[in-house]
């Protein structure tokens, strides 16, 4: 049994306790005493399934490889560091690796928010992760082209807080709802927050939130924010006159304690800034903000859970420059409820509900049981997803 032992431990034991960087070159990883607004472990929350399994994940892993019980233990992956995950578990806060055989199935690697069966054996200084635990969300996207992969970018949200800035120029929409058909086709809840918006003015948030609203109907909560102008009475008056919540004690509520939310946006969308915000001080750098197009440098290079002193939990990440929709069908279907619902009435089933006879979709919107702007916004990622699909090597 020792034997067994020691082999399931060897891919473990083997790997070095830095990263490699560019070149080659080692890169150390930041000591878990320097890391700032880890939450702990009692403001995470398993559910059932999580909690079934594990049970089981431990019988398993004793019984085949013969680990001790008292190894074991469950844990949430908090951070990310260049993949070495820093997982949080009743007994504190711990580095930790993958066993060999986790490593080798990059499909299951774990994610900053999983819940995982990890082993501290005695002779190490890291953990192992064992397995990871069912997930009741998913936050994926689709990286790379016609033969990419999906990639988790946090596990078991609650709600994903999709970050969007104003300016002094009428908003576009169309990367506010991709990123709300993805949330939503992982099982997360979602909400809309509009950072920045002292440039917009008092007039430009009114008419900016209408829009998101207009396109994305009431099932979508709106928030509206600027820095350090959270008193700023004109600005909450335009958000209520749009029907949008004010503040960052708005958002805060939209995560709650024992709830975990994720800022899902573009480089210099804010997010750092509202995080640094509901935090209360400035643990979260801010890079200098480009002059030619607005948008600021993220600094932030690990996925993280911070603690938030109302209590909830959000996941800090780095900005992402593209977010592809292939694949988000129920997440279309959940974000247009009342169009997918006429679309299932449609003469031809594949109608595009542009100018086919007996669309049901545009004689839904000519009654007036949902706006223009919201079937456009529709029909757009609809057919991105539908290129997408055909543009799809079939083998993967």
């Amino acid at each position: 049994m020792a034997r067994r032992r020691n082999k399931h431990d060897q891919g473990a034991r083997s790997r070095a306790r830095h990263s490699e960087g560019a070149g080659g070159a080692q890169v150390a990883l930041p000591a878990l005493s320097s890391l700032l607004d880890v939450p702990p472990f009692d403001d995470l929350a398993s559910d059932a399934v999580q909690r079934a399994a594990f049970a089981q994940a431990c019988e398993r892993v004793v019984r085949e490889y013969g680990v001790d019980a008292d190894e074991l233990c469950m844990g949430c992956v908090v951070r990310l560091d260049r993949g070495f995950p820093a997982v949080v578990c009743a007994s504190g806060l711990i580095r930790a690796e993958h066993a060999a055989r986790l490593a080798k199935l990059d499909e299951i690697r774990p994610a900053v928010g999983d819940w995982v069966v990890c082993r501290r054996p005695p002779e190490h200084d890291m953990g192992v992760i064992e397995e990871v635990l069912p997930r009741s969300s998913e936050l994926a996207r689709w990286r790379g082209g016609t033969r990419g992969e999906r990639q988790t970018l946090a596990a078991n949200v609650d709600v994903v807080l999709v970050a969007q800035q104003l300016g002094d120029r009428p908003l576009a929409c169309d990367r506010i709802v991709r990123s709300v058909v993805v949330a939503l086709d992982g099982g997360s809840a979602v909400a809309v927050v509009l950072t920045k918006a002292d440039r917009a003015g008092a007039p430009g948030l009114e008419r900016d939130a209408s829009l998101v609203r207009e396109v994305l109907g009431e099932g979508v909560p709106v928030v509206a924010t600027a820095a350090g102008a959270d008193d700023a009475c004109d600005l909450a008056d335009a958000a209520a006159r749009s029907g949008a919540a004010w503040g960052t004690d708005a958002v805060a509520g939209l995560v709650g304690p024992r709830r975990v939310g994720v800022v899902l946006g573009e480089s210099g969308a804010g997010k750092s800034t509202l995080l640094n915000a509901l935090l209360g001080h400035e643990a979260l750098e801010v890079g200098e903000v480009r002059g030619r197009d607005d948008a600021g440098r993220h600094t932030t290079v690990a996925r993280r859970m911070v603690a938030l002193p109302q209590g909830g939990v959000i996941v800090d990440a780095p900005g992402l420059r593209s977010l592809p929709v292939l694949g988000h069908e129920e997440g279309l279907s959940r974000a247009f409820p009342l169009v997918t619902e006429a679309a299932g009435m449609c003469r031809f089933r594949d109608c595009t509900h542009t100018s086919e006879p007996g669309c049901a979709v545009l004689a839904a919107c000519e009654a007036g049981e949902f706006p223009p702007a919201r079937l456009e916004a529709y029909r757009a990622i609809a057919a991105e997803m539908d290129h997408a699909r055909r543009m799809l090597d079939p083998d993967v």
